[in-house]
């Protein structure tokens, strides 16, 4: 049985010799690639026409891509801005005025960020954003004058000490006489750095006392937080009778 398409065979065979390609061919004439496949399947191309086709199909290539990056960037910038609006929904609220909250946001940070040795109390960090807070915190909360914070620069071969260190005092509001050491890591010789990438800046202050306060802050508000649900999880895991319920809703009731 003839195919519906049958009458355009002939002309599809013209345009495959001419040196179109399957996917032309089927744009034109409307006819299945299925069906052209068969068709086409013993017609051979000159050298000149397959390279023709190859190149038309590596800018193609190239096009799709491009179109899928962008696609892809845009995908990821509404995820961004959703949870940049979560975010924000959440600091709501959140009394950014309450100084205990704050202190125990620094705390957090602490625990996973900060040094836990003896010499004092330091964060060491890449971001900015993180040190211009504990900075910030050292002087409003523990009162510690601006002049008895240090700053350290770990930077890589290539760059440049006096320039690292005005770019750190610049976003940390702290004097350059503030900027002590530089260590410079030789295992970087020879390897360019990103631009983007401005070292690693240790802020640091003598007061052995912050440090402690801080890491058991944030360790018993982990430990408190991690008892209390884990309760909660495991009451509600096994069947539950109607004194449980009241422990679990005594357990999260508000205190006077």
């Amino acid at each position: 049985m003839k195919s519906k398409w049958f009458h355009l065979k002939n002309q599809a065979i013209k345009l495959r010799k001419k040196g179109k390609s399957i996917r032309d061919i089927e744009i034109i004439l409307k006819i299945p690639r299925s069906t052209l496949s068969g068709w086409l399947r013993g017609i051979k191309l000159t050298q000149k026409q397959k390279n023709i086709l190859k190149r038309k199909w590596e800018k193609a290539l190239v096009k799709a891509r491009g179109m899928s990056v962008i696609w892809h960037n845009k995908q990821k910038e509404e995820r961004l801005k959703t949870a940049e609006n979560d975010a924000r929904k959440l600091l709501s609220f959140i009394d950014l005025n309450d100084k205990k909250i704050i202190e125990l946001a620094l705390a957090m940070i602490y625990l996973g960020e900060g040094s836990k040795t003896k010499d004092g109390t330091a964060i060491g960090n890449s971001d900015p954003i993180i040190l211009r807070f504990f900075v910030t915190l050292l002087q409003d909360i523990f009162n510690i004058n601006v002049h008895k914070i240090g700053c350290n620069l770990h930077l890589r071969a290539d760059q440049d000490p006096i320039a690292l260190k005005k770019y750190w005092s610049k976003e940390l509001g702290l004097p350059l006489t503030n900027f002590k050491g530089v260590s410079i890591d030789k295992r970087t010789v020879g390897k360019p750095t990103y631009s983007h990438y401005k070292g690693v800046c240790v802020v640091y202050c003598g007061n052995i006392a912050i440090q402690r306060k801080l890491v058991y802050l944030s360790k018993v508000f982990c430990e408190e937080v991690s008892r209390k649900f884990g309760r909660l999880a495991q009451l509600v895991e096994r069947p539950v009778d109607i004194g449980k319920v009241s422990e679990v809703r005594a357990l999260y009731r508000p205190q006077n």
